[in-house]
């Protein structure tokens, strides 16, 4: 489509699919990471023509300015942004503490805003561009690590303020919000109990879990022109899990289904 896309947490499980799938669309990907050898490797896989890294702590706002200011003088503005980056330290509040708390805090709420501001100006001067945050179904129902479904369910009303004040300039804001993916990020929990995914199916019911791609999916729907009228949209992509809890209702109705 030839646009210039950035992506956040670029070389992650579902950043590294996004940016394939958003060059395989004909854009042109600036990829962001705090891992600079990993988005050397990124871009060597898909085309220096089609991904440009960049290099840089989300936490830092100055720094975040500074980088994406760059990549745009060589790659041009930025006519969609995908906030993807993200991660969780405290499981629960029991072994959460004060360092863990701003952490996930600082990153996946914090970061998406500096990430937003890096943009928000030259989209406003050029009256067009789309934003999608990735939230998590964390932010919409209490499904453990306090701090990071805080951040995602501060992402979620942030959302919601940048399309209510941004749409008269053409832009739209979405959250797509996961459930269960299966990405690396898993590992450790498959390595405690191997059959954690057999196990959490039964909360879920289409009884499967999304992939990178199927995230890659919404991603791409709501930041294409088939998605114009679409802003302030918080969109679980989570096999039915928010829609309600099977288990539950079976107890509640004395009911099989």
């Amino acid at each position: 489509m030839d646009r210039v896309v950035l992506v956040t947490g670029a070389c992650g499980g579902i950043g590294s699919v996004l940016c394939e799938r958003f060059v395989e669309a004909g854009d042109t990907v600036l990829a962001l990471d705090i891992d600079a050898a990993a988005l050397q490797a990124l871009s060597a896989r898909l085309g220096a023509d089609k991904i440009a890294p960049v290099a840089v702590d989300l936490g830092d706002a100055a720094a975040v300015q500074q980088a994406v200011a760059v990549a745009v003088a060589q790659r041009g503005p930025v006519d969609v942004l995908v906030a993807n980056a993200g991660a969780a330290l405290g499981a629960s509040l029991a072994s959460t503490d004060a360092a863990s708390w701003q952490h996930d805090i600082h990153l996946n709420l914090n970061g998406t805003y500096h990430t937003v501001e890096a943009v928000r100006a030259s989209m406003i001067e050029r009256q067009r561009g789309a934003l999608v945050l990735i939230g998590s179904v964390n932010g919409l129902a209490a499904l453990g690590h306090p701090a990071y479904s805080a951040a995602k369910a501060g992402l979620i009303s942030y959302t919601k303020a940048l399309a209510i004040e941004l749409g008269r300039y053409g832009i739209r804001a979405n959250i797509v919000c996961p459930g269960t993916v299966k990405t690396q990020a898993w590992q450790a929990r498959v390595d405690k109990n191997p059959q954690v995914f057999e196990e959490l199916k039964k909360w879920y019911p289409l009884r499967d879990f999304a992939t990178p791609d199927d995230i890659a999916d919404a991603v791409l729907f709501l930041a294409s022109p088939q998605a114009r009228v679409i802003t302030g949209v918080a969109l679980p992509v989570d096999g039915g899990l928010m829609a309600g809890n099977r288990l539950m209702a079976q107890e509640l109705t004395l009911e099989s289904f």
